[in-house]
Order: C-alpha cells, then sequence, then structure tokens
C-alpha cells in the first residue's frame, strides 16, 4: 500500500489558486484554511464602521477595505482577510494585482465565537509583527463592546477597552473617531 503525502503549497501556488478560488482562504506554513460565511450581526457591524470610517477618510490619503483584502504579514508568510484594514499614504502591496496589502496601519476584527480565540491571540501574534501597524480593534457582536491595542513601542501595546453605546474610541493613527452606537446601529438586542 502506497501512502500519499499531501503536499504543501508556496506562497505563489497559494495565491494563483485564491486568485480564482469563489470561496476565500487563509494561508499559513502550506496549507490553506477555508474561512466560513458571516452572520447578519458581523457584516452590520462592518458595514457601520466601514461607512464611519471611509466617510472620515475621504480628504486624506488612506484607504479602508471591508473583507476582501488579503493582508499578507510579510515577516511569519500568514496571509489573512480581516474584517477591515486601512492603509495610509504610500500603500504597499505583494505585486502589480494590488489584492495582497503589505503594510496595514489599522486592521480591525468582529469576533464570533467560533474565531474569538484565534484573533485575540495566534492571528494577533501574527499582527504584531506587521511594523506598519499601529493599531487593533476587536469588536463584539454580543455586546457593546470593543477592545483596542494602540502600539507603544515594538513590542509593547496598551489595551482600551469600551463597552457603552455613548462611548466614543478614537483611532489616533488614522485620525478617526468611532462612535459605540454608530458601530452597533440596527444591530438587534444590544444595549449599553
Amino acid at each position: 500500500m502506497t501512502i500519499q503525502m499531501k503536499s504543501r503549497l508556496t506562497a505563489e501556488e497559494y495565491l494563483a489558486i485564491e486568485r480564482e478560488a469563489e470561496m476565500k482562504s487563509e494561508f499559513f506554513d502550506g496549507e490553506t484554511f477555508a474561512m466560513a460565511g458571516a452572520s447578519r450581526r458581523h457584516n452590520l457591524i462592518v458595514t457601520n464602521v466601514a461607512r464611519e470610517l471611509s466617510a472620515q477618510l475621504r480628504p486624506r490619503p488612506c484607504d479602508i477595505y471591508a473583507n476582501d483584502m488579503r493582508v499578507k504579514v510579510s515577516e511569519t508568510g500568514l496571509y489573512t482577510y480581516p474584517d477591515l484594514v486601512a492603509a495610509c499614504d504610500d500603500i504597499r502591496f505583494e505585486d502589480d494585482q494590488e489584492d495582497t496589502l503589505l503594510n496595514p496601519v489599522v486592521i480591525i476584527e468582529v469576533l464570533s465565537k467560533s474565531t474569538q480565540g484565534y484573533d485575540r491571540f495566534q492571528k494577533f501574534a501574527h499582527y504584531r509583527r506587521i511594523f506598519s501597524l499601529r493599531e487593533y480593534l476587536l469588536i463584539a457582536q454580543d455586546q457593546p463592546r470593543i477592545e483596542q491595542y494602540v502600539r507603544q513601542s515594538e513590542n509593547q501595546w496598551l489595551l482600551s477597552e469600551w463597552g457603552d453605546l455613548g462611548d466614543v474610541v478614537n483611532l489616533t493613527s488614522i485620525r478617526c473617531e468611532l462612535m459605540m452606537g454608530d458601530v452597533y446601529e440596527k444591530v438587534d438586542k444590544i444595549s449599553g
């Protein structure tokens, strides 16, 4: 009996497959990981945040991307799709396809029960290796709660937590504000 070992993909093979695929997958260490769809609450929160940040960034040399902008953590080799990502000034991509961002300034993830541990720990460990990254936000779906990590130095991040619909989260790296009430607009069963 012959046992065939599954070969690992190179980053180039992953990108070639991913660019033709109907569903998104993350990539790390030669393996792909299919991404699940998002809930109504998740989609509303992403849309609300994208709307607010897009309006504030309009006159500035910054872009906000929702859901489909792949980010590469060059130092670790992780390719992933944050829920929202902001990049400013000299925006750099891996190649001419301009679908893999290398230098995000802000990354935002909307937490779900199945991904919150990964988003808080393993994924954030990768994100911290992105030199350009200044802020990381984790937004809860089931209650008004935002965790904001702000880079203080190469290896130090400051955590602030917001939990009231009247709170305002200042994203100093891109000079924007997020009103908690706007983040959770039309999201059912959320109270603060």
